[in-house]
C-alpha cells in the first residue's frame, strides 16, 4: 500500500506572530518556520501503518518554494520514504492545492492519502473536502482512528453525539485530528539518513494546473488586545458590573 502525505510549512507555532506595516500580510522575514503540527500527525499515522507492515512506501509532498524542502526533510526523517516538492513562488490558496495534490495523487496513484485537517497558518480546513471532491475519492475527516482491515480504511471521527465509524473503499483520503497520535521526535540519525532520501521536484506548469487566486486580502489586522481584567469588592459589585458594564447577564 501507498501512502501520500502531503505536509505544509507554517510560522512555528510558539512564535508571537507579527504583521507587516502596511497590513499586508504577516511578516515572515527571519521567522523561524516549521511543520504544520497536523502535517506532523499525518506522517506519524502513515509511517505508524508501514511499520505495522500495513504500508509499504510513504510519500511526503509539499507545495511552494524551494525553501519547502526544510519540511520535506522533516517528514523524511520522521519516517517518510521519500518526498516530492511541487514548486511554486506564487499564492497557493485552497483550491489550487487541491488540483495540484489531484495531479501528484495522478500521478502517483496512492492507495491512502493521509492529510492535516487544517493548517494553523489560516485554519481553513478545506483542502482535504475540496481534494475527496476533485478526485471522487471516499474521505473520512477529523479522524481518531485509523485501521486498515479487508481492504478498507476504518476511520472513528468525533462527532456532535460520540464517536462515528465509516468505513472507505480505497483509495481513500483521511484528515487527521489532534487525538489520532503523539508525533515521535526526529533522532539525530534519522535526519542524517533523510539527508539521502529521494526528493523530486515538480513544477506547476509541468502537472497544468490553474493556480490563479480566487480570494483577495484586503487588510490584515492582528487581535485587539485585551483590556486588563479588575478586581472585585463582594459578589454585588460582580453581578453589578456583570450587568451594567459586560452586560453579559
Amino acid at each position: 500500500m501507498k501512502v501520500l502525505v502531503p505536509v505544509k510549512r507554517v510560522i512555528d507555532y510558539n512564535v508571537k506572530v507579527r504583521v507587516k506595516s502596511d497590513h499586508s500580510d504577516v511578516d515572515l522575514a527571519n521567522v523561524k518556520m516549521a511543520l504544520n503540527p497536523f502535517c506532523e500527525i499525518a506522517i506519524e499515522e502513515a509511517v505508524r501503518l508501514k511499520e505495522k507492515g500495513v504500508a509499504s512506501e510513504v510519500i511526503a509532498v509539499s507545495l511552494g518554494s524551494k525553501v519547502c524542502q526544510e519540511q520535506i526533510r522533516t517528514a523524511l526523517a520522521l519516517g517518510a520514504d521519500r518526498g516530492i516538492l511541487v514548486e511554486s513562488e506564487s499564492e497557493l490558496q485552497p483550491l489550487a492545492v487541491a488540483k495540484l495534490l489531484k495531479a501528484v495523487i495522478d500521478k502517483e496513484q496512492p492507495d491512502l492519502v493521509i492529510l492535516g485537517k487544517q493548517a494553523i497558518d489560516q485554519d481553513n480546513n478545506q483542502t482535504g473536502q475540496m481534494l475527496g471532491a476533485l478526485t471522487n475519492m471516499p474521505q473520512g475527516t477529523f479522524a481518531s482512528e485509523v485501521n486498515i482491515e479487508g481492504g478498507k480504511v476504518l476511520v472513528t471521527r468525533e462527532v456532535d453525539g460520540g464517536l462515528q465509524t465509516i468505513a472507505l473503499n480505497l483509495p481513500a483520503i483521511v484528515t487527521t485530528d489532534l487525538r489520532l497520535n503523539e508525533p515521535r521526535y526526529a533522532s539525530l540519525p534519522n535526519i542524517m539518513k533523510a539527508k539521502k532520501k529521494p526528493l523530486d521536484v515538480l513544477t506547476v506548469e509541468e502537472l497544468g494546473v490553474d493556480v490563479t487566486p480566487r480570494i483577495t486580502t484586503l487588510k490584515v489586522e492582528p487581535p485587539a488586545e485585551r483590556k486588563a481584567g479588575i478586581i472585585v469588592e463582594s459578589v454585588e459589585e460582580l453581578v453589578d458590573k456583570l450587568k451594567n458594564e459586560a452586560k453579559v447577564i
